[in-house]
């Protein structure tokens, strides 16, 4: 198994760049833009269910407030749920997301697999939410993409940036994955990663590795961790349990852009319980 240790190396640096209020991106974004950028995301990357169907108004009006460089994607995105047959699109989204290990939304497990070292970084992430004043059910995972980027748009944008850019490998072998299959989710993993500083040619060869050679499979479990009953390990077939709750109010709710481009967030919109 190959670790790119080159790689983890920069992106932890300058993920605590980033915690430090330092923000670069792949495509010129205001902090509002990339916000936007990530609630979007967060809904579209959910189990589409009834209530990701009845957010597809309030999605597309987000969406289309922000630069081509990602609302194209996020657009695509919106309109392939839309599009599709309900039945179809679930069973999609299980196959994408469930059935293939470089399909997990799980972002520690990229570069974890099923070992100790992922408890630990599960923790690190729980950890991250309390110092801004959230806290997580053991129940849930923290390093769920959604989760991730729905904590970045509503609570501390900065905190958020830099637990993707730690897990910056594994967002990048999701989005290969996506582009490779042809997924329907794919623009909305571009369109994430393009809030993100863009990869240079080492980094690029160190995910190609990374692809090439797997992700760790020590199973061991993660007792002592808090994940004791086996709840870090890859999620069941059945993904209905794992859909993100309908928060807030209808599409009406969304606040027009101000003049000079500034996207407004309802944060009545966004999951989440600050303490």
């Amino acid at each position: 198994m190959f670790v790119p240790l080159a790689f983890l190396k920069k992106w932890k640096e300058r993920a605590r760049a980033a915690a430090d209020g330092q923000l670069e991106t792949a495509v010129p974004l205001t902090d509002d833009q990339v916000r936007a950028t990530w609630l979007t995301a967060s809904w579209l990357v959910g189990y589409p269910d009834d209530a990701v169907v009845e957010r597809l108004d309030l999605i597309e009006q987000l969406a289309g407030t922000l630069p081509a460089g990602v609302s194209a994607d996020l657009l695509d995105a919106a309109r392939s749920v839309r599009e599709t047959d309900p039945e179809t699109i679930r069973a999609e989204y299980v196959e994408t997301f469930d059935t293939r290990r470089r399909g997990c939304l799980y972002l520690t497990y990229f570069t974890n697999g099923d070992t100790r070292k992922r408890g630990m970084a599960l923790l690190d992430i729980k950890q991250t939410y309390r110092e801004a004043g959230l806290e997580v059910s053991d129940d849930e995972l923290p390093d769920h993409l959604a989760y991730v980027l729905e904590f970045g748009a509503a609570h501390d944008l900065h905190r958020g940036v830099s637990i993707l850019l730690s897990n910056r490998a594994g967002l990048e072998l999701l989005r290969i994955h996506l582009d490779e299959t042809g997924s329907s989710w794919a623009g909305v993993l571009r369109a994430v990663c393009a809030t993100l500083p863009a990869l240079d040619g080492d980094d690029i060869r160190a995910v190609d590795r990374l692809i090439a050679e797997g992700v760790q499979e020590e199973f061991v479990g993660l007792t002592g961790y808090g994940y004791e009953d086996g709840s870090a390990d890859m999620p069941p077939a059945d993904m209905s349990p794992y859909a993100i709750d309908p928060a807030g109010p209808p599409a009406s709710s969304f606040t027009d852009p101000a003049p000079g481009g500034t996207t407004f967030i309802p944060l009545s919109d966004v999951k989440g319980l600050q303490r």
